[in-house]
């Protein structure tokens, strides 16, 4: 074959030389693309890298079949959900390996569409189209869905994070995946000889970095309230069950808080329009119990400013709630947001008949009821949007809590179960996923944690003042409060949809192309493809 010839041959057909075999370089080279995009998270955070991990995954699936694009798909699920995940073993090997399983075969099944939209004209937008589409399913099934990982959540220090403003996290998402993509273009092309595929590398990189020049203003001219964080920290459990009995939640955060009230009695703090508690905070419902409710009552009057308490609150059935409530320093309790999106086998056990007396699942001995919908809390100034804990991952519940007319964003969590091995990565995951709303919705963003990471952040992301690990501390500080929505909150979830729309409607194009093809053509380009990238 001449060179011009050479040069002239379709990229899915080029054979790429590599020692061990051709499916075993495919399956170490996903592996080492889940682990690169692992990387890219927190506690690592090296953000570069979820462009090089899905690079290797749109390379290697090139010109596989579906069954083969499964494999890999896997593969790469494994190699990027355990270590991301390995925060959970706090609470055992078993739910750990299980979810990131789960989350690895979802990938996979997701990944057969992969050889097909590989194979259209313009490829690479087409595969970030896919990789959007991919995290909007895993977002929602199964159980609600584990929108965890999502490559948005990894970019709170890159650029890309001003894409947020304008498409939140899908679009953060999808522009990262398109420099991904045309990664793997450009590596695939330089195999065959045609080196001007770097053109959409350079323009893919351009479109991350103009990010920058949307990202909100960190201030702003309007409304600003003085804030107050609490984070009254609890005994550290070495075991899951230690950690259930933990005492003394409620009186640290109390005492916490007098001890504010003392400062600013003092002059050595300012006197806040409201006190942030974080979730779990009370371990029961303070409306009920005259010693806990007098005590919290004591705490608001002394600081001077109502408190969103995270409590535990009484449901009809002998249920319980996860909620934020209201604390007025005359008035008492009020109203409260119930959390809406619950934690399966945290907050309550699916097809508990059968799998309720299972291990640590005996735990959880009642089922929390999720709230139907976001409930405004209202203190002076302040009109606060609550997101508890694990909803902070979810676009939809945020974005409701928002669109309320909130001006500032809580998210009150209970991190200590995962980090009783001194693991601070679900915590900070969680931070880079509130920097992310942050900048989403233009908004100041309030973390109050039990034990870490609280942390004050600012409309454009930046994290102005946070805690350390396992310390009682209160942050006080003065924040924006936004009235402007920006245009990820008004659009809400149409570029979702119109993304994910679109690489449903390209991989049913290519494989009616396909079907057009003569019925040996798949196994030629099988008997010739060797996927892995070059060394």
């Amino acid at each position: 074959m001449t060179a011009q010839a050479e040069a002239s041959r379709p990229v899915a057909a080029v054979r790429w030389t590599v020692p061990g075999g051709r499916r075993g370089a495919a399956v170490a080279a996903v592996a080492a693309g889940g682990l690169l995009l692992a990387s890219a998270f927190p506690p690592w955070g090296w953000w570069p890298c979820a462009v090089v991990g899905p690079a290797l995954l749109f390379l290697a699936v090139r010109g596989r079949r579906p069954r083969m694009a499964f494999a890999l798909g896997t593969v790469f699920g494994v190699a990027f959900f355990a270590p991301l995940l390995w925060w959970l073993t706090n609470l055992g090997v078993l739910p750990w390996a299980v979810l990131s399983l789960v989350q690895a075969v979802l990938w996979g099944a997701l990944a057969c569409a992969l050889p097909a939209l590989a194979r259209l004209p313009g490829s690479p937008v087409w595969l970030a189209c896919w990789w959007v589409a991919a995290e909007a399913v895993r977002s929602r099934v199964p159980l609600g869905g584990f929108p965890w990982g999502r490559l948005a959540f990894s970019q709170a220090e890159a650029p890309a994070l001003g894409w947020a403003s304008a498409g939140g996290a899908p679009l953060v998402s999808g522009v990262v995946a398109l420099a991904a993509a045309c990664l793997a273009a450009l590596a695939a092309a330089l195999a065959a000889r045609r080196p001007r595929a770097g053109l959409g590398l350079a323009a893919a990189v351009a479109v991350m970095t103009c990010g920058v020049a949307l990202v909100p203003d960190a201030d702003g001219g309007e409304e600003r309230a003085t804030v107050a964080v609490v984070q009254g920290n609890v005994p550290r459990g070495r075991s899951v069950a230690e950690q259930a009995r933990v005492e003394r939640v409620a009186e640290n955060h109390i005492d916490a808080t007098l001890a504010l009230a003392d400062d600013i009695r003092a002059g050595r703090a300012p006197r806040p329009d409201m006190v942030l508690w974080p979730e779990n905070a009370t371990d029961r419902d303070p409306r009920t119990d005259p010693e806990l409710s007098r005590r919290i009552s004591q705490a608001a009057r002394e600081v001077g400013a109502p408190i969103v308490v995270g409590a535990i609150l009484d449901a009809p059935g002998d249920r319980i709630r996860n909620a934020a409530l209201l604390w007025d320093p005359e008035d008492g309790p009020g109203p409260y947001y119930a959390k809406q999106q619950l934690v399966p086998f945290g907050e309550y056990i699916p097809a508990r008949s059968l799998l309720g007396s299972f291990g640590d699942l005996q735990l959880v001995p009642r089922d929390f009821v999720a709230g139907g919908e976001p409930v405004r809390l209202d203190m002076g100034p302040v009109r606060l949007a609550t997101s508890i804990c694990y909803e902070v991952a979810y676009d939809g519940q945020v974005r409701g809590a928002v669109r309320t007319g909130a001006n500032l964003i809580a998210v009150p969590t209970n991190n200590a179960t995962y980090m009783r091995d001194d693991n601070l990565a679900q915590p900070e995951q969680q931070l880079a996923m509130s920097r992310l709303r942050a900048v989403e919705h233009g908004r100041s963003v309030l973390v109050a944690s039990t034990t870490g990471v609280s942390a004050l952040i600012a409309p454009d992301g930046s994290v102005t003042d946070e805690t350390g690990p396992w310390t009682r501390q209160v942050l006080t500080g003065t924040v924006p409060l936004r009235g402007t929505t920006t245009l990820a909150t008004r659009l809400g979830p149409a570029p979702e949809y119109a993304i994910a729309l679109a690489a449903v409607a390209a991989t049913a194009l290519s494989l009616r192309r396909g079907a057009r093809r003569r019925p040996d053509a798949a196994e030629r380009d099988d008997a010739e493809r060797d996927v892995a990238p070059p060394a």
